[in-house]
């Protein structure tokens, strides 16, 4: 198969404005300062996402500047245990939910120890670094350079021993590390970031360790709107679970020692990061900068106005094929997951099958005798290890082939046997789902994985029940244009959801307008197609099949060429 686990975007420079290593990197930021000094005096912030190996920045990159006074913003902050106190507030006891920080980096500084420092860089002279999160702001600086680091990778040092931010957990359970990550530390820091774009003068990718890549702020910036102007891919990511399959190993080439592979993002660009090739050196960016930076181009004024600078749609793969059936599990409603977590929106989906064997089902929705007492009575029993649930008594089970579409509006139950290969076209918001039943088995870290019965019992929608289910989430496919080059159809999501999915079979080619829309779409059928530009606007990209790609809304028009003989078919996702 050709599927790229490598996009990458080329971005040619005329002179020099990248560099790998640190002794160029180094080298570089010394003729900065020079040239930034004043009467002997140069301010440096190192802007650090939490994640980011501050330990490596200190003794491979600061130390060979050798500043005269260097400063930690965590000198700023309120004790660790008042700290901890003030945000256990927000985070809770549970392993994987908590309640949304909408607060600033500011509420945990001390103003007299701000003033303190503030008056310290102001009565020395020469190489003044402040580094860490906050550095940007706590005083005017005269470089700005931002160490950058993808969500991915924090949560693969979580799993290695790296803590929380002012946090001492090496050891802690990597649920409640990535709970902290996700509601609190990223939620201030993007906040941070937002403010930093058009003031950072070197962008520093700390993604891989001891070996660092940095661009100038210019080419950073440039690079994100070039990112914006045409069709992009996401790094994707692989990640191993406990009812993984075998289907990901042979189309997206991966290691095939691995016992198995369960997710794959392919398509969050909250999660996922883009590549970029700056004369040679690489450089990874959380995907999230280029919706930071370019909401209006990549969203479209609608999107923008109605979700702000977010990307409510993700693609991503739930591969059970030769695995075990996915855990019993609802999402919550609007209303549930806003006045409980601090969320704007919920967990809507769809399961579009990319592949089945023919055993493969998807259980969806309630039988119409299921009693809710008696399935929660059940329920509890289960986790209490005194009986075995029996999902089939309450819940329908329908076989799975492939491009079958399962709408999933939120507070249906439902999961994917084993058997299917699953694109899972969704809604943002990922952590939220409330596990019911995990069919009596243990985490890949040998740990009961999280139940959440009590969310569950809260959310479940008692009215779908089998007819409603059948008549309204499975293969509502209606078809809306045929022509001899395309056929065009709908399939979905519920009238619930916010998603409309189109399915195109195309023979030819194909012309699809954004509608001032951001596009996400996925090549299901086919070995590859080509994505061109009607005005020639992008150079013509390249698809191959299960790959997930984006279009943003300014791109206004595109057309996708099939590259076979064959029919191609291409699922499309944007807002409604």
């Amino acid at each position: 198969m050709n599927y790229n686990k490598y996009p990458v975007t080329k971005i040619e420079t005329e002179t020099e404005q990248a560099w790998r290593g640190y002794k160029p990197i180094v080298e570089r930021l010394r003729r900065a300062i020079l040239n930034k000094s004043k009467n002997g005096k140069c301010v440096l912030a190192f802007e650090t996402y939490p994640g980011v190996d501050e330990g490596e920045l200190l003794s491979e990159l600061i130390s060979g500047l050798k500043p005269k006074l260097l400063l930690d913003t965590k000198e700023t902050l309120c004790k660790k245990d008042e700290f901890q106190r003030r945000i256990h507030t927000f985070l809770t006891d549970d392993r994987v939910f908590a309640r949304m920080y909408y607060g600033e980096f500011a509420d945990f500084q001390q103003e007299k120890l701000v003033l303190s420092v503030q008056k310290r860089i102001e009565d020395e002279t020469g190489l003044i670094i402040v580094y860490g999160m906050g550095s940007s702001e706590i005083y005017p600086c005269d470089i700005l350079v931002y160490a950058d680091m993808a969500r991915w990778e924090i949560q693969q040092r979580y799993r290695r021993g790296m803590p929380n931010y002012y946090t001492d957990n090496a050891n802690e359970d990597n649920l409640k590390k990535i709970k902290q990550g996700y509601f609190f530390e990223w939620r201030i820091a993007d906040k941070i970031k937002r403010r930093s774009y058009d003031k950072i003068d070197f962008y520093l990718d700390t993604n891989r360790q001891n070996d660092p890549s940095m661009i100038t702020g210019e080419v950073f910036r440039n690079a994100l709107l070039k990112v914006s102007d045409g069709p992009f891919r996401t790094v994707p990511y692989f990640d191993p679970g406990v009812w993984g399959g075998q289907w990901m190993k042979t189309v997206c080439g991966l290691d095939r020692t691995q016992k198995n592979f369960a997710w794959s993002f392919d398509g969050v660009p909250e999660e996922n990061s883009i590549y970029l090739d700056v004369n040679g050196v690489r450089v990874e960016s959380p995907a999230i900068n280029v919706v930071f930076y370019c909401p209006k181009k990549l969203l479209g004024e609608r999107v923008f106005a109605r979700f702000g600078a977010e990307f409510p749609i993700r693609f991503d793969f739930l591969d059970t094929m030769g695995g075990q059936n996915l855990s019993l599990q609802v999402h919550p409603l609007t209303d549930y997951i806003h006045n409980q977590f601090g969320m704007n929106y919920t967990q809507d989906e769809s399961y579009y099958i990319l592949d089945a064997e023919e055993d493969a089902c998807v259980y969806l929705g309630l039988k119409d005798n299921a009693n809710p007492k008696e399935m929660f009575d059940d329920l509890r029993s289960a986790q209490e290890g005194k009986i075995l649930f029996d999902a089939e008594k309450y819940v329908n089970c329908f076989p799975a082939k492939k491009h079958d579409h399962f709408l999933i509006p939120a507070g249906t139950i439902h999961c994917s046997g084993r058997n299917c290969m699953v694109l899972e076209i969704s809604a943002t918001p990922y952590l939220f789902t409330m596990k019911l039943w995990d069919w009596g088995r243990l985490g890949l870290d040998g740990r009961p994985r999280p139940i959440h019965i009590d969310h569950g019992e809260k959310v479940v929608q008692w009215d779908r029940r089998t007819e409603w289910v059948k008549n309204n989430l499975i293969n509502r496919v209606c078809l809306l244009k045929k022509t001899e080059e395309y056929t065009e159809e709908h399939t979905g999501l519920h009238e619930l959801e916010f998603i409309e999915t189109r399915r195109y079979t195309i023979h030819d080619k194909c012309n699809i307008s954004t509608d001032n829309n951001l596009n996400m779409l996925n090549l299901v059928e086919g070995e590859s197609v080509w994505v061109e530009s009607p005005t020639g606007a992008f150079a013509p990209y390249e698809v191959h099949y299960a790959e997930t790609f984006i279009i943003p809304a300014c791109v206004q028009e595109y057309t996708i060429r099939s590259n076979s003989d064959k029919p191609v078919k291409v699922i499309r996702a944007y807002v409604r």
